[in-house]
């Protein structure tokens, strides 16, 4: 394995891009899903069953680690992939996106950010050379810039303020990162849903030379069909020879029209999240499974899967646990969802690599569109 961070590129399929990340820790198979492990777990998962499901890589975040049990802590007990036994890649979100949408109390400036924990009401602050450090004390591989992301739809004037100030924390976390071997540093694209602004902050980042892109402040509330064309409109103006991020992405379809376009990288709570309220994902489309419809079902959720939860768990017995708000039933859920979104993109992948995206795409949307199977 190198020991350096390297990008290339397999194969294309119209836009659609099949690469692989090389790092010390591990290669990265792109298009790559990244399960959330907010704070170092991904939740309801142990992650020896996360990295069975072909995860090559998860994301931990920069806001809820320095709150609890914080990066200091996390330094003395050898790093986050000691300390959670995750021996693989780490992506750290900088914490921006968080301390936005989750502080009760915060005062943006120049220097940074300083906010009051939805935890205890504690202060901190958080500036760009101080998100890196604390990256780095985690001792994630990938580490993102911090950024002002701004919730849509929003005013043009606020949307440029923040795209620019963005951009000179990029040139700050640029410095601060340095040139550490086998790791990297990812700039954001901001400018919301405007096509200018984004083009100005794409250019902007590419002239630093980073090792790969993201491009931030989508899925925050726009429609799906803008979120797509912002993507269309920016990914041209990054680099072609670098790894493409969309943070914060998404359903499957979502995913699907993204990779369509040309992204590398996804991560998304979703799975997770709609995992502990009782619902799947599935080559049939979603399954609520709060619905009295499974009650009698001894069918399992789909007989085809590879993962024990979705193959060998009666539905009635999954709604039995879901309703009575059984801990087991988040969990073969999760499980389950996790291994669906796994196994999307170990399909696209093959699909890139066939040279027949299109047709794939195709046939996993008329999936979906039958809808599960009736009830008994």
């Amino acid at each position: 394995m190198t020991e350096r961070f390297t990008f290339r590129l397999i194969a294309k399929d119209g836009k659609a891009r099949r690469g692989e990340i090389t790092m010390p820790r591990g290669a990265i198979r792109t298009p790559a899903f990244m399960p959330v492990g907010t704070a170092g777990t991904v939740k309801a998962m142990y992650l020896d069953q996360v990295r069975e499901l072909g995860s090559d890589i998860i994301l931990g975040n920069v806001y809820h680690l320095m709150l609890r049990p914080g990066a200091e802590r996390v330094a003395r007990l050898g790093g986050l992939h000691e300390m959670a036994r995750w021996p693989y890649p780490i992506l750290t979100d900088s914490g921006g996106f968080q301390v936005m949408s989750l502080a009760a109390l915060r005062k943006l400036d120049e220097t940074g950010v300083v906010f009051k924990s939805h935890i205890d009401g504690s202060m901190h602050s958080l500036s760009p050379e101080r998100s890196i450090e604390i990256q780095g004390l985690l001792d994630s591989d990938i580490q993102m810039q911090l950024d002002e992301c701004v919730r849509l739809p929003a005013e043009p004037a606020e949307i440029e303020r923040a795209m620019e100030m963005s951009l000179r924390w990029a040139e700050r976390c640029k410095i601060a990162f340095g040139d550490q071997l086998g790791k990297a540093m990812f700039g954001i694209v901001q400018g919301g849903d405007i096509v200018d602004l984004r083009l100005r902050s794409a250019e902007a980042l590419a002239a630093l030379d980073l090792k790969g892109y993201a491009v931030g402040g989508l899925a925050v509330g726009e429609p799906q069909a803008v979120m797509l064309s912002v993507l269309e409109e920016t990914l041209p103006a990054l680099p072609i020879e670098k790894p493409r991020y969309l943070m914060g992405v998404g359903t499957p379809d979502d995913i699907v029209e993204s990779v369509r376009r040309g992204v590398d990288m996804f991560d998304c709570v979703m799975p997770t999240r709609a995992g502990r309220h009782g619902l799947a994902f599935t080559r049939r489309g979603k399954v609520n499974f709060k619905n009295a419809r499974h009650a009698d079902d001894h069918r399992p959720l789909d007989e085809e899967s590879n993962c024990p939860a979705a193959r060998d768990y009666s539905r009635a017995y999954i709604h039995h646990l879901v309703r009575s708000d059984e801990a087991l039933g988040a969990m073969l859920l999760t499980w389950n969802n996790l291994a669906y979104y796994q196994s999307l993109m170990a399909d696209l992948r093959d699909a890139i690599e066939r040279g027949c995206f299109e047709e794939r795409a195709a046939a996993i949307k008329e999936t979906w569109a039958k809808g599960d199977i009736p009830p008994l």
